[in-house]
């Protein structure tokens, strides 16, 4: 009992000394993982992530009694189920989820066995004698007899994704020498600073962050604008249309100041300023063309000296 006793006490104040050394933590599904995966992930995370594992009960316990000092571990408790274990981390999230994944095992299907995806039988020549075509008819899988063997001669899908692998299905698999499945640590939950999220979270990119920001504060200030609730995001449009505002009134009224006799005398007189608007247009490319002119013409000239002299 005493030993059990100080095996417990020691877990507890490892888990407690790894959450608050690190900052983030990934909750790692083991299943179907074996002692050899498991060292070969330990080995990947060297210097960048540790494992623990335990039982949850315990785990359990453990977090519970850390809450009253740090409610945010509360967090953790609804992923302490099934088989799953921590990868604590100060790392690069996305580097360090790219070794927990990184270490996959191809197994064969085992009869009871929950498909992660599903699993196609290729068409092609089997090798098999023709004496077992109807095992392959009992399965529904299209086959020929071509050259003394069976070949199948469509795609199948033998089994969907989330459903058991039947007695049969998995008999012609290890018959075909199909390895379908693949076996490592897969992540369920992330814990960073407080929050949790799913491993997806990860993927969003920056450019795409920015984008719903920028649409948000443009909605925020639509909103302000149509409620005639000033906020930061519509600060600079209500004073540019507050701006427009005074313009046109000043242009309808007398009312004048120096940097609006320009515009007025614009209305006044378009005619005026589409001349200098067409004649600004049109010295432009000229004055183009000249520069280009000169430049060819300086050219030369530079040329012509770099030969200098070849003969004298």
């Amino acid at each position: 009992m005493g030993g059990r006793s100080e095996n417990k006490a020691g877990y507890f104040d490892k888990l407690k000394g790894l959450l608050e050394q690190y900052r983030s933590i990934f909750i790692v599904g083991v299943d179907n993982v074996s002692s050899q995966q498991m060292h070969e992930i330990r080995l990947a995370l060297r210097g960048d992530g540790v494992v623990l594992m335990g039982k949850n009960t315990m785990v359990r316990r453990a977090i519970k009694g850390f809450i009253s000092e740090s409610p945010e571990y509360e967090r953790l408790l609804p992923y302490v189920k099934g088989n799953v274990g921590f990868v604590f981390t100060n790392g690069d999230l996305k580097d360090i989820r790219e070794k927990i994944l990184a270490n996959k095992v191809a197994a064969p299907a085992r009869a009871g066995a929950v498909a992660p995806g599903d699993v196609f039988v290729p068409a092609g020549n089997t090798g098999m004698e023709p004496g077992k075509t109807s095992f392959f008819q009992a399965l529904g899988v299209p086959t020929k007899i071509a050259r003394g063997t069976i070949e199948i001669t469509a795609d199948l899908k033998l089994v969907e994704a989330g459903s058991k692998v039947g007695a049969s299905e998995a008999t012609l698999l290890n018959m075909l020498n199909i390895s379908p499945f693949t076996y490592g640590m897969t992540i369920g939950q992330v814990y960073d600073a407080g929050n949790t999220f799913p491993p997806s979270v990860l993927d969003i990119e920056e450019s795409q962050l920015l984008k719903t920001f920028t649409s948000a504060i443009a909605t925020i200030a639509s909103i302000s604008l149509a409620a005639n609730f000033p906020t930061l995001p519509s600060v600079m449009h209500s004073i540019v249309n507050g701006y427009k505002k005074v313009l046109a009134v000043a242009v309808e009224t007398e009312y004048s100041w120096p940097e609006i006799e320009e515009l007025k005398d614009r209305i006044a007189n378009p005619d005026a300023y589409a001349g200098a608007a067409v004649a600004a247009v049109t010295e432009a490319p000229a004055a183009a063309a000249e520069a280009e002119a000169e430049k060819e013409e300086e050219a030369e000239e530079s040329g012509d000296e770099g030969f200098g002299g070849l003969f004298d």
